[in-house]
């Protein structure tokens, strides 16, 4: 399963997948299967079924960019089933992220980039803030109100999102090629 993990909304989106083998060692071959992707998220009313064309004994996909524009960001799912007459077979699953798109026409509206983590670590940041200086007798975090929570428990709830900001970070200068920032190499 060659579909990509990361794809921005309103961008062409290609990809193609090799020949398979079924559960009995059968041949899966775009002359005689169809392969097709079910793509979903946890959104009412949206999904993309993505039907693959003939290449080579293989198949290659398309999602044309208008189709992907009307794609929420965020976390989906799919799964490719092989068919042919009334047999078919799940060939693979799996998860990808939907990335908003930067593009724009006119002015350029406000765009957060941040992780959820990263927007919730400064949301229980503000509210320590907030409570040290003895301002709130409410304040929220997201979209849950709060007052007065236990201040140790903000701390160590900023602590918990502290290491999830660091791993994602982590994660994402290794998959750019920038290697582990926690590796040293020494030279003798």
């Amino acid at each position: 399963m060659n579909i990509p993990k990361k794809i921005y909304a309103g961008t062409t989106i290609k990809w193609r997948d090799d020949a398979a083998v079924g559960p009995l060692n059968e041949s899966i071959t775009s002359a005689d299967w169809t392969l097709t992707y079910y793509l979903r998220t946890n959104t009412t009313h949206e999904g993309a079924t993505v039907v693959g064309t003939s290449y080579g004994t293989g198949w290659e996909f398309t999602i044309s960019a208008t189709d992907s524009a009307a794609f929420d960001s965020g976390d989906w799912f799919f799964y490719g089933e092989a068919s042919k007459g009334s047999e078919k077979f799940t060939l693979g699953n799996g998860q990808l992220e939907v990335l908003a798109s930067l593009a724009y026409t006119g002015q350029p509206g406000a765009f957060d980039g941040r992780t959820q983590a990263e927007k919730d670590l400064d949301a229980v940041t503000a509210a320590i803030r907030a409570i040290i200086a003895d301002k709130a007798a409410e304040y929220s975090i997201g979209t849950r109100k709060f007052k007065r929570i236990d201040l140790a428990e903000l701390r160590m709830r900023e602590s918990q999102l502290k290491a999830i900001v660091v791993r994602e970070r982590k994660a994402a200068m290794i998959a750019n090629g920038l290697g582990d920032p926690h590796s040293l190499y020494v030279r003798f």
